[in-house]
């Protein structure tokens, strides 16, 4: 997906999400939010542990944060590791982190320091279930997970039994973590969303204008700005990323910069010790948090509580064990569009409309096939003698009247 720079500029509100985006956007506070954000150093960028990236974070003023996780469970994970992770699903379990582990990994360990009672609510989006209108939950009951190990070991229970598909919308899982940080009394939350790909920008999108993807996600972030929340997206995969760049630089009408997006696989892969990779990519992803955080207090949102109507969050969906028993794994079947195909551009229905099966990018085939079957079908019914309509019916065979039976005197 890509787009023109000045397509974010055409942001006028309306919005799908019910959070009454146009009557913010027309009292932005950019301004405000400039002079707020200047007031507030930024943390050095030379570090070679986990550890030290904490201990800036502390000196810095964070005190207190919570987390939130939000996992992309959309179709092309399947391929967007092609480059990155050795033609594998980014989802692929194996003896090693997929990249997924890895950012969880590397971010709960960083900020584990600040997470007084250690509960991570856990979510996963994009999926056949929620597709770019739900999340959910990690757990049936929405319990949150403790710690990221717990994270981590749920994540590797739940990936075998999803469907991935999409189209790929981040204002669901913004909008949840917003109503979580509002049921809490206003508490300071880190929202971190993993994610392979951009938001969904679909074919018939003009130049300029935003997809409702697009749209809803850009209100999603500047109405999240209302509340003390920070939103640390980590593109995984081989991108692109350029729409996510200009989300970062140029969403407007926000009351703070409350989001930051980075490039993991730009940074994991520099030819450096693992630790010090580690350490930048945990720094890239934090180090805004505590300007953040000072600007919740300055603003007067932290503490304070809206009453904003909560979000529905569906369970994990987990199938029966009988019906997955001898099932391969859903999301392990399709392979990456070619670039020798005219149409290699993501078809929305081939991703998320199991029962469209006649477009392109690959399902043309089965069309072809499924045309052959009808056609020799056909023939073969015609080399069988049919009744013609417009002669009488043959006459029914006689019965032969059964003998009686002479009964002895």
């Amino acid at each position: 997906m890509g787009g023109n720079p000045t397509k974010l500029d055409s942001y006028h509100g309306g919005s799908a999400s019910g959070y009454g985006s146009h009557s913010y956007a027309e009292s932005c506070v950019n301004s405000e939010r400039r002079r707020t954000h200047s007031r507030y150093t930024r943390i050095g960028d030379d570090y070679s542990s986990l550890d030290q990236v904490t201990e800036a974070l502390t000196q810095a003023g964070l005190e207190s944060s919570n987390l939130i996780v939000g996992i992309d469970f959309t179709k092309s994970n399947e391929w967007t590791g092609a480059r990155s992770f050795d033609r594998k699903s980014l989802h692929h379990l194996g003896d090693s982190p997929n990249p997924y582990e890895q950012a969880i990994s590397i971010i709960g360990r960083t900020i584990a320091a600040f997470d007084e009672d250690n509960l991570i609510p856990c979510y996963g989006f994009g999926d056949a279930t929620t597709h770019d209108q739900e999340v959910f939950s990690f757990y049936p009951d929405d319990k949150p997970c403790n710690g990221f190990e717990e994270a981590l070991s749920r994540y590797r229970e739940l990936v075998p039994q999803i469907c991935l598909s999409g189209p790929t919308s981040f204002a669901p899982m913004i909008e949840t973590a917003t109503t979580i940080v509002d049921a809490s009394g206003g508490q300071y939350h880190v929202l971190l969303i993993i994610a392979d790909g951009q938001v969904t920008q679909s074919a018939g999108t003009k130049i300029g204008k935003l997809s409702s993807q697009e749209q809803n996600t850009i209100n999603a972030i500047a109405k999240a700005s209302e509340f003390p929340l920070s939103i640390v997206l980590v593109g995984v995969g081989d991108g692109p990323w350029d729409m996510m760049q200009q989300f970062d630089d140029n969403i407007p009408c926000r009351t703070f910069d409350n989001f930051q997006f980075v490039n993991f696989t730009e940074i994991m892969s520099r030819n450096t010790p693992i630790s010090k990779k580690e350490a930048a990519f945990a720094l890239a992803a934090l180090m805004e948090i505590p300007s953040q955080y000072k600007a919740t207090i300055d603003l007067h949102l932290l503490g304070c509580q809206k009453g904003i109507p909560g979000r529905i969050r569906l369970p994990p969906p987990i199938r029966n064990y009988k019906s997955t028993k001898n099932t391969k794994v859903c999301h392990t079947t399709s392979s990456a569009p070619t670039e020798s195909n005219p149409q290699n551009k993501i078809c929305p229905a081939c991703l998320w409309n199991n029962k469209d099966l006649a477009f392109g990018c690959g399902h043309k085939e089965n069309l072809m096939l499924f045309l052959l079957v009808m056609f020799k079908g056909k023939r073969l019914l015609s080399s069988i003698p049919m009744p013609n309509p417009k002669l009488p019916p043959p006459p029914s065979p006689a019965l032969e009247p059964e003998p009686e039976l002479e009964l002895e005197p």
